[in-house]
């Protein structure tokens, strides 16, 4: 009988965003649509400039109605993601 391994949900591993900052970048935004960078290689910090290309993660696009103070997640770690929640203070 042959054995054959196929891949399980739970050990693929998911790429890991590089961090660009442990702090927020805060900004005044216009209302309109921002593809915020998941990854943290964007030159373009806090958006996206498509360096995440070939690392399995995607933009993600967000649509801001009016005009606001944002903290962006720079840490690439949030779970508000394109917001900060204060992850960044628990990184090493």
């Amino acid at each position: 009988m042959l054995d054959i391994l196929l891949p399980s949900p739970y050990n693929l591993s998911m790429p890991e965003p590089v961090i660009f900052q442990k702090s927020p970048i805060v900004q005044l935004v216009e209302p309109g649509s921002y593809w915020w960078c998941s990854c943290g290689r964007s030159k373009s910090q806090p958006f996206c400039d498509g360096s995440h290309k070939g690392t399995g993660m995607q933009s993600k696009k967000v649509d801001i109605t009016e005009k606001k103070t944002v903290a962006w997640c720079a840490c690439k770690h949030s779970k508000n993601m394109p917001f900060c929640d204060g992850s960044h203070s628990k990184l090493p």
